[in-house]
């Protein structure tokens, strides 16, 4: 057995044993020892692979497996341009905390700054994205190498899931690897390739942490941003104080949501009273919870199991790794919240009640999606879109790390091969188009259950509701923020073989909702652009008039 073929066989084996069960490969001649020993592992159905001809499509298909399974997800690339193809993915795992594993193949560093071809400086290429960079040893045939690599991926694997710092994150195995490149004959290697009898080379066991107490007393809410988990659910109940939740904080649920929180926060006389805040997760939709997490007046106290967390304004009285409540609020405070929020949904359901609007499309989509579905929902104004829609208990998943439009289609694809149940996804024309070769699969992948509804207003939407959409600015906002594209998504879908579906009108959307999904298939809602600064500004005047 040659040194690289040693080399990938060990590697893959620690990874499944260190809890790894789906990976994603890109073709490429220098990673080729790591596809095939990958590929021999899901012939023997130790894991599933996922091969790719796109890194970017790779990597956010990693992203939607990790966000849907929970579980460290390997990418595999080639040497070159191939790595930092994925440098957006290692980006958004970074900022969401997610156990991304980029094994970088490489030519053996010798090579490096000789002119070689697809030689380039792969050394922390991803800068301090990366929870850890780790450059592999060129693998040689001597005793020891076995104990080496299989404790550094054990290592690596810890550090992407945070076992010890509770900061889970992506890291990076370069790995340089010299011909030959696939299995040839040859001597037995000088040691046996086996890992541990049981389990991973290294077990690695989480640290903990004392919660803190807090008590009832200032008029409190809670936060609960992208990502806070439960947690934020069950504090706000024990102290019996309002939730303001966004879609993928996973705690958009129980008695103490208001659903209608962003709204309530520009329009009632409520949110004046307001006088601590508790955060959890990462906060990034609203506008009027950041006024509010930045008011003097405020007490803002941040829970965060890692060593970061979220203070864009510079005003968190004390950051806390988790919270215990000592009793709840006895006054009508949550009452008169929930109270406010009954109140605003009928407003909110007249100003949206004519026609096909990106509100009314994303309440139509979580209401299809059910209690047993999944929602993946993209960046800009679709997740607001979501924010304002009624309440349901609807698992939902988006890329809010950075909160960027780049690989929506792979990562929902990953999400819904690593769901058990029917998956949605509510999707904007652009980032529609900025992932379009995520609808490329090969016919020997696995593919999705998932049902793409994509709410197109041909071009850049959310700029209408921004400053940039004033009509101060008009005389360049079409070019330079509004970018219409005019592209048939219909026939996008058709060159790729995915099922396609235009509706018009509110009942053809319910009817295209309506069918079990299976398989890939997209539907399109067209609405205007013009429409959304108007439907904004309507939405708030009608709650300041309750």
């Amino acid at each position: 057995m040659n040194p690289s073929t040693a080399f990938a066989t060990v590697v893959v084996d620690e990874l499944i044993r260190c809890g790894v069960r789906e990976a994603v490969v890109c073709p490429g001649s220098r990673s080729a020892p790591l596809a095939l020993a990958f590929a021999a592992a899901d012939r023997a159905g130790r894991l599933r692979l996922h091969v790719r001809i796109d890194e970017r499509t790779a990597g956010f298909l990693a992203i939607g497996l990790m966000r849907g399974s929970g579980l460290p997800v390997p990418v595999v690339t080639t040497s070159g341009t191939a790595v930092a193809n994925l440098h957006p993915a290692v980006l958004e795992a970074s900022h969401s905390g997610l156990p991304l594993i980029v094994l970088s193949a490489d030519r053996p560093p010798a090579l490096r700054g000789s002119g070689a071809n697809q030689t380039t400086d792969q050394i922390k290429v991803f800068g301090s994205a990366v929870r850890l960079f780790h450059e592999m040893g060129t693998p040689v045939r001597e005793a020891g190498q076995v104990a080496y690599w299989r404790s550094q991926v054990a290592r690596a694997v810890a550090n992407a899931t945070g076992a010890r710092s509770s900061d889970p994150g992506p890291v990076q195995l370069n790995c340089p690897l010299s011909e030959p490149l696939v299995p040839t004959d040859g001597p037995e290697w000088p040691e046996a390739l086996d890992g541990r009898s049981t389990g991973p080379w290294t077990a690695v066991h989480a640290a903990s942490a004392q919660p803190a107490a807090v008590s009832p007393g200032p008029r409190t809410v809670v936060v609960a941003g992208d990502g806070a988990s439960q947690a934020a659910r069950l504090a706000a109940e024990a102290g019996r104080w309002p939730l303001f939740a966004e879609p993928s904080s996973r705690a958009r649920t129980g008695p103490s949501v208001v659903s209608a929180y962003r709204l309530l926060l520009q329009a009632n006389p409520l949110a004046g009273e307001i006088e601590r805040v508790l955060v959890f997760g990462h906060p990034t939709l609203s506008r009027p919870i950041s006024k509010l997490l930045a008011r003097p007046d405020v007490e803002v106290i941040v829970v965060a199991p890692t060593g970061l967390w979220p203070d864009p304004a510079r005003r968190a009285a004390s950051v806390v790794s988790g919270l215990t409540v000592t009793g709840p609020d006895r006054t009508d405070w949550l009452q008169r919240w929930q109270d406010a929020d009954q109140a605003a949904r009928p407003e909110i359901d007249k100003v949206l009640a004519d026609g096909l609007s990106g509100p009314r499309v994303a309440a139509l989509v979580g209401e299809a999606v059910g209690a047993d579905g999944m929602l993946v929902v993209a960046s800009s104004n679709p997740v607001r879109d979501l924010d304002l829609a009624p309440v349901v208990p609807i698992r939902t998943i988006a890329n809010r790390g950075l909160a960027g439009i780049d690989g929506t289609i792979s990562t929902a694809i990953g999400a819904a091969l690593a769901n058990a149940g029917p998956t949605y996804a509510l999707i904007g024309d652009l980032a529609f188009l900025h992932d379009a070769t995520g609808l490329v699969i090969g016919p020997d992948e696995a593919r999705p259950d998932l049902r793409i509804v994509v709410v197109n207003d041909n071009g850049g939407g959310i700029f209408s509701t921004l400053e940039q959409g004033d009509p101060d600015h008009a005389t360049h906002f079409e070019r330079v923020f509004g970018t219409p594209h005019n592209v048939d998504l219909g026939a996008l879908c058709a060159a790729s073989g995915t099922a396609y579906t235009l509706v018009k009108t509110v009942d053809e959307l319910r009817a295209a909702l309506a069918p079990t999904v299976a398989g890939l298939d997209v539907v399109e809602v067209r609405v205007s652009r013009d429409g959304h600064r108007p439907i904004g500004a309507a939405l708030v005047a009608a709650l300041k008039q309750l």
